[in-house]
């Protein structure tokens, strides 16, 4: 025996060992019966046989034809055409309805089985009865559909002419055959693996070292240790890590820490007043219908009263000059319950709250906003928001793009636009985009502006300029990690969640 044998068949594990000897029957099945290992470990054990050159692994795909729920049934039973066929043969003649009563058939057996022998020429249908129209002698003979029933499973490929009719003529009926495809596996030993598998393995070799190998020479002397081959390549291990969604967030977090925003958090289900009354949006304006925001259907108590009519005076009169909607401003419309549309709801609860020595403050919110929106690439009924504010008298529209810029550089985006907009909020209003290199595209990721006194002056008392804008993390988390569809975040896959890269800021 050569010297590359020995060391070949030291190194074999015991489990290689186990499943050698029964190798060239070929049959995965066979080979874990007798060796008495599990499907997924002969597999695993193959593989490692194929690195050594023992043998050559190849799969091959094969159509297969298996009986089906129904047919399993009908196999015992009878079709229904043979059921109805039986009756007939008896009978000769039937109302259609007392056929269908007798023979026990459902309404979709019954129709399918007249469908069958009607194209079959065995019966025929008259003055809402049916007729046999055949002989005894044909009655007893097996249909093609019978005898490829009796016949399953076949392959595909294997199939004579009459067993392709059958199966043409059964595959649009309901789980009578079902069509699989399978992945075959051949084995085949190498001329190497021949000559390991008659040099046999009968030598015992130890496999780990143990505490009593340590202390006992008379354990492990006279035995052979096992070889290892230390260059042979493993698993790659996957750490454990928090879904990229919630790495992005904590991302996103860090930036605005960064530039020394603090957090703010509140409820995914909001009242219609801190959603859009105390947003200056008019109660007929269209994003406040069904077909635009998920609403609870409950309502809830509206804040205290000096608040409240604070916002009632803006919505029907206006503030600081504007001349308001007009109309009146309608209570119970805005005690309607629905899950925010935006963090901007936070944003405006913490203006009620701030006082005049808290002023400059600067804000930000990260959190998941439903919207009533058709589910693409880009967009989700379901999404995730983030939110900064910045209330300071001395600030300007020039400090507003200043701060987008400087969010933008942070988050990686280099080439990004601002075009003018409009909000029911802010005045001026401005979207932001970034350009996508890949798809030659601009993508809208900023909604921003300076809130108007409309909105201010009945949460702070005063106008005091805020700005304000709220880009979308899930279009950050895109960009950031190279994701193609906004759906791909959610899907639940874990080799993309395995090989996804760590976000580190």
């Amino acid at each position: 025996m050569s010297e590359q044998i020995k060391k070949l068949v030291e190194s074999l594990s015991p489990n290689e060992r186990k499943i050698l000897p029964h190798i060239q029957n070929n049959k995965i099945d066979d080979i874990c019966k007798k060796s008495n290992l599990d499907k997924t470990t002969v597999l695993r054990f193959l593989e490692y046989l194929q690195s050594k050159k023992i043998l050559v692994i190849s799969y091959e795909k094969k159509k297969i034809v298996e009986i089906g729920v129904n047919g399993a049934l009908y196999k015992k039973k009878g079709l229904p055409e043979r059921r109805l066929l039986n009756l007939l043969d008896e009978k000769r003649i039937l109302p259609l309805n007392e056929a269908k009563e007798q023979s026990g058939l459902s309404d979709e057996e019954f129709k399918a089985s007249l469908g069958v022998l009607k194209k079959k020429a065995m019966i025929e249908l008259k003055n809402q009865k049916v007729i046999l129209n055949t002989n005894k002698s044909e009655i007893s003979k097996k249909t093609l559909e019978e005898l490829f029933i009796e016949k399953l499973p076949l392959e595909f490929s294997s199939l004579s002419p009459e067993q392709l009719f059958a199966l043409n003529s059964l595959k649009d009926r309901k789980n009578i055959i079902q069509i699989k495809e399978d992945k075959i596996i051949n084995i085949n030993v190498t001329e190497l693996g021949d000559k390991i598998i008659k040099h046999g393995f009968e030598d015992e070799l130890i496999e780990q070292l143990t505490p009593e190998l340590l202390k006992k020479d008379s354990v492990w002397k006279g035995k052979k240790f096992r070889r290892y081959n230390v260059n042979s390549s493993v698993s790659a291990i996957k750490g454990g890590k928090r879904h990229f969604v919630n790495q992005s967030a904590d991302y996103t977090r860090k930036i605005w820490t960064e530039m020394g925003f603090k957090e703010m958090s509140g409820n995914l289900v909001v009242s219609s007043f801190w959603n859009f009354d105390a947003l200056f949006t008019p109660q007929d304006h269209p994003v406040r219908e069904m077909h635009d925001t998920f609403f609870i259907g409950k309502t809830t108590e509206l804040p205290e009263k000096k608040i409240l009519e604070a916002v009632r005076k803006s919505h029907e009169k206006g503030v600081g000059g504007s001349k308001g909607w007009g109309g009146k401003w309608n209570e119970e419309e805005a005690k309607k319950l629905v899950l925010r549309t935006h963090t901007t709801c936070l944003s405006a609860q913490i203006l009620a709250n701030l006082k005049k020595e808290d002023f400059p403050s600067k804000f930000f919110a990260i959190g998941k906003c439903f919207r009533n929106e058709t589910v693409d690439w880009n967009h989700g009924f379901e999404f995730n928001q983030t939110e900064g504010i910045v209330v300071d008298e001395n600030v300007n529209f020039r400090n507003l793009l200043g701060y987008l810029h400087q969010f933008a550089k942070k988050i990686g985006l280099e080439k990004v636009r601002f075009r003018p907009a409009y909000f029911p909020y802010t005045e001026p209003s401005l979207e932001g985009d970034y350009w996508d290199e890949e798809k030659k595209a601009w993508i809208e990721l900023f909604a921003a502006g300076i809130l108007r006194p409309e909105v201010t002056i009945p949460l702070l008392g005063k106008h005091v300029p805020v700005l304000a804008w709220g880009p979308g993390i899930d279009r950050i988390i895109m960009k950031l990690l190279g994701i193609k569809d906004m759906r791909d975040m959610y899907k639940n896959d874990l080799t993309q969640l395995r090989e996804m890269r760590f976000l580190i800021k």
